[in-house]
């Protein structure tokens, strides 16, 4: 919104005071602001930022960020190699192929991401955002059997509210602007 100049719909401000007031909660909860949350959501948010405002293809955006990064990758395996803690090829076959397969891995869910950012609105993007711990938060719960406190029960609540309205409010929009559309080629 401050940035790109992006203007929030009523019910995209109400879905975004009731994260903020998730955030409250859950720093409540805590006993301090959840830091590491907090910059991994800046981070997330710069990344989506530098790849909406880029105005490139998914594919060329990726490999402009991994020529930035490769040199400094390269340095680190060969810096690893040097002192002895290399594993690449040291465990077999399988190792690396394992190793291989991650970048891959890795790589589709950025093309998926680069090539959403440049095609839906920052707000959006942002919001969406959210889905990555409410699946962790599934997997703590369900899988691993963390205990969740009461504080964060709710703070999760209101998250998943404000994703319904959210979620809510964009098909809505979706839908009248798909009417506008089917008017305007009918006329």
């Amino acid at each position: 919104m401050l940035i790109l100049q992006e203007r929030l719909r009523p019910l995209q401000w109400v879905a975004l005071g009731v994260g903020f007031a998730a955030v409250v909660v859950l720093t409540w909860g805590y006993g301090r602001p959840p830091w590491v949350a907090l910059v991994l959501a800046f981070s997330f948010g710069t990344y989506g930022l530098a790849k909406k405002s880029a105005g490139v293809g998914a594919v060329e955006s990726l490999t402009f960020e991994t020529a930035v990064i490769a040199p400094f990758a390269l340095v680190f395996l060969l810096w690893l190699g040097a002192d002895g803690g290399a594993h690449f090829t040291g465990e077999g076959a399988g190792h690396v192929l394992l190793l291989v397969s991650s970048g891959i891995v890795t790589a589709v869910p950025l093309l998926c991401f680069g090539g959403a950012a440049t095609r839906i609105p920052m707000t959006s993007l942002g919001l969406l955002q959210y889905l990555a711990p409410i699946l962790q938060f599934g997997l703590g719960v369900t899988v691993l059997g963390e205990h969740m406190p009461a504080e964060r029960w709710i703070g999760f609540g209101l998250v998943w509210l404000a994703l319904a309205v959210f979620t809510f409010e964009a098909l809505q929009h979706r839908r009248r602007q798909l009417t506008l559309v089917a008017e305007a080629s009918a006329a």
